[in-house]
């Protein structure tokens, strides 16, 4: 996703996708620990997802 779609969401959106990323993370990496994950380039994807998602939340608290 692009940082435009995560600043047109509001706060409680924005936690409820990072909870679903930091999920996705966690399951990506246990893939990758087992040698079962095929595309490891989805981990830097959701990665790069969660860092967006907090860089929009630490805007809006400061504003």
């Amino acid at each position: 996703m692009k940082a435009s779609e995560f600043r047109s969401k509001d706060e409680a959106e924005l936690t409820k996708e990072l909870e679903g990323l930091l999920r996705a993370q966690f399951s990506l990496r246990m893939q990758m620990a087992t040698q079962q994950l095929s595309n490891s380039s989805q981990l830097r994807k959701v990665r790069r997802d969660i860092a967006r998602v907090r860089t929009v939340q630490r805007e809006k608290a400061g504003k």
